[in-house]
């Protein structure tokens, strides 16, 4: 029977662009959508933008808008970003809706009704000249730890300490610069600390495959052991002005964004439902939202979120669903962050990349979608787009494996045959190689490993077109007599890239929509993988399906997104007080620049001598080391010089290593230490070259 599934990815804040590190989520949820609607399932994706809170309202301000002009306009810039990059949401709405709210007040009423919402009186900083009371984020000061400046009122982005707005010292307002007056206020509570909450969070977090391992992990930290209360009361209201919905029977008080923004999921699949009934179509709301109807209906709820958000969507979330009568999430997948080129995004870089900057340079989005799924798993390991492997990737990949298959074949059929295709060889190894892998990559997608999925999918494709080699239709094309042997080997050809483009249809739909459009077929589902082109069947005139990618489009892009840190005289203070923080970064940067020889003498150096080299399954870059620095056993350490070195050549030799370097856990095990290696300054030229000492090193000595 076709499962019924919703789905649904973090709401993105209506308060800025779409860049490259959202798109992660987005186009991960996607991929896992359209091969749940290949399958069959009945499958609705959707988000919404998050349009709540201070920060729209003071945006709004600033822009000489009302917040709602100001969430319609970037609702229409996110929809357009999206759609860029094939995002196809079943709809994509806004938590500033009557849905929404209705939810929120149903919600909220039947968590007061079971005894978890209390009122408290709290102290909280205020700002004299805007009138309003500071969110946490919105008072700055200097760190009570370490002394730093301009630093936020929940944490230090110098040395990491958590704290309390109250805490800080000489604090200021980063709205308008003014000192702000601690002033007291009541404020509404959902009793997370209850014990009915805590009781059914350890249940909840526990249950298997509800959370990857690593989340159900951080949640029992979160949680505490079994009798300890760990967790605090959440504060669930804000004062106004505010841009939100205001609380039933509380003037003045609004829901806190964090509340109405998840169950914005909500509200968004109430107003598809209405949607499709205008339609005709019939989808039971109450079979998805409500907690004794889902579980009758056995729908199944699915949360794509960012690790950073986790607390939320497994702590506070499932909490308020439950203790309402509400269903809770079938399933939370959690993923890890995106770097580029190794580096957080950076906009000084030019590697901050907006999504409408990528489309306006003329790069094309299904690279970015394939690069991404090739890096993708069921982890939250955080993925990094390499903008030089990015080329090649692509290149190598869809260009010359997948790609060429149909180019290298087509124009024959189409010239010498009339579009008429051969009777495919059904026992032709590369078909049925292909055939017997779908069960096996239908697995991998069902279970998120997608990265796994597209190098199952490119060795099938190196077989293919092993198997086009191996015919040379071209030289066929030559010789006299040689039609049927032509015919026979392109229309193999095809029904192997047909076969191969329904494993590839859901990180690249537009590609496989043109490849319909050529092969003359009906959308591909998952189940065509059984089945080859008929005998006779008729195609049209190929057209070329996808170009290589071109470096010096990448160099554009990194150039249309660099921003000077020059401050601009109209801009307000919290703008001025971060090109502040990031001054003195680079100032803290350059003042590294040299060091003493006490600090050399911390980082202790060893000689050590390589007893194994092994290659990584799953690893474009790393090679796993064992080495020997004289202790009772080698330590493991996986360098990232596979591009340069064969691993059965590096056994026995010597090399350098920081031996104090803090472990580190990664998703292939624990890499104890870092082999020193040499390259060029941006690591594009002239190769790798791991430092070996004289002859004489033993493994141990240290190198001082």
């Amino acid at each position: 029977m076709p499962r019924q599934i919703l789905v649904t990815s973090a709401l993105p804040y209506a308060n800025g662009a779409i860049h490259l590190g959202h798109l992660v989520e987005y186009i991960q949820t996607d991929i896992w959508v359209r091969f749940q609607k290949m399958q069959g399932h009945q499958c609705w994706y959707v988000c919404a933008d998050d349009t709540h809170g201070t920060p729209i309202m003071l945006r709004a301000e600033k822009d000489g808008i009302t917040p709602e002009a100001l969430i319609e306009r970037v609702h229409a810039e996110h929809s357009r970003d999206f759609a860029g990059f094939h995002v196809a949401f079943d709809n994509y709405y806004s938590t500033h809706s009557e849905e929404t709210r209705f939810f929120a007040n149903d919600i909220y009423g039947k968590l007061k009704a079971a005894g978890l919402i209390e009122t408290r009186t709290i102290e909280q900083y205020y700002d004299p000249v805007k009138a309003m009371f500071l969110p946490d984020r919105f008072i700055k000061g200097e760190c009570p730890k370490c002394g730093a400046k301009d630093q936020y009122g929940d944490n230090c982005e110098t040395c990491g300490a958590a704290y309390t707005p109250n805490e800080l010292k000489n604090p200021y307002s980063a709205v308008s610069g003014a000192q702000p007056e601690l002033r007291q206020s009541e404020h509404y509570f959902f009793k997370l600390s209850d014990p009915r909450c805590q009781a059914f969070l350890r249940r909840y977090t526990r249950e298997d495959g509800r959370l990857q391992p690593e989340a159900a992990n951080k949640m029992q930290e979160w949680l505490g052991a079994e009798g300890e209360n760990k967790l605090t009361d959440w504060d669930i209201s804000r004062d106004a002005p505010y841009f939100g919905f205001e609380i039933p029977d509380a003037p003045g008080k609004y829901f806190y964004v964090w509340l109405d923004a998840p169950i914005g999921y909500f509200g968004s699949f109430k107003n598809l439902v209405a949607r499709q009934a205008a339609e005709g179509v019939a989808i039971d709301l109450a079979a998805f939202i409500d907690a004794d109807a889902a579980a009758k209906a056995g729908t199944e709820l699915y949360h794509f979120i960012g690790k950073d958000i986790l607390y939320f969507h497994a702590l506070f979330w499932p909490a308020e669903l439950a203790h309402a009568g509400y269903r809770t999430p079938t399933r939370i997948f959690a993923h890890g962050f995106l770097t580029v080129d190794g580096a957080k995004m950076s906009k000084s870089r030019g590697t901050f990349i907006t999504a409408e900057s990528f489309l306006k340079t003329g790069l094309n989005p299904e690279w970015l979608r394939y690069y991404y799924a090739a890096k993708l798993s069921a982890t939250m390991e955080d993925i990094d787009l390499n903008l030089e492997d990015f080329g090649a990737r692509v290149n190598a990949d869809l260009v010359g494996k997948y790609v060429n298959i149909a180019s290298r074949s087509a124009g024959f059929i189409s010239k010498r045959f009339n579009g008429q295709l051969a009777p495919a060889d059904a026992g032709l190894p590369a078909i049925k190689a292909i055939q017997e892998a779908a069960p096996r990559v239908a697995e991998l997608y069902e279970a998120r490993e997608f990265g796994k999925a597209m190098r199952e999918v490119m060795a099938l494709a190196d077989g293919a077109n092993q198997y086009v080699d191996s015919v040379k239709p071209w030289e066929l094309a030559k010789q006299e007599g040689k039609e049927a042997e032509l015919h026979a080997a392109c229309s193999n050809a095809l029904n192997l890239f047909r076969l191969l483009t329904v494993f590839l249809k859901p990180v690249l739909p537009a590609v496989a929509a043109k490849v319909e459009t050529f092969l003359n077929i009906a959308p591909l589902a998952w189940a065509d993988a059984a089945a080859l082109l008929a005998g006779g069947h008729g195609i049209k005139a190929y057209e070329h399906l996808m170009t290589r990618v071109d470096a010096k489009l990448i160099e554009k892009l990194v150039e249309a997104n660099k921003e000077s840190l020059a401050p601009a005289p109209e801009q307000s203070s919290p703008q001025r007080h971060a090109e502040h923080q990031e001054k003195a970064a680079e100032k803290q940067v350059a003042e590294a620049a040299h060091c003493s020889i006490d600090d050399f003498m911390k980082v202790d150096l060893r000689i050590a001598k390589i007893v194994e080299a092994s290659q990584v399954e799953g690893a474009d870059k790393l090679i796993r080391l064992q080495l020997d620095i004289g202790e009772e056993k080698p330590r493991q350490v996986f360098a990232g010089i596979k591009s340069a070195y064969d691993p059965a050549a590096l056994v026995g030799r010597l090399t350098v290593m920081v031996a104090n370097l803090a472990p580190r856990k990664m998703k292939f095990g624990l890499s104890e230490g870092m082999v020193l290696a040499a390259s060029d300054p941006d690591g594009k030229t002239g190769g790798l070259y791991i430092l070996a000492p004289d002859a004489g090193a033993q493994p141990g000595m240290r190198v001082k």
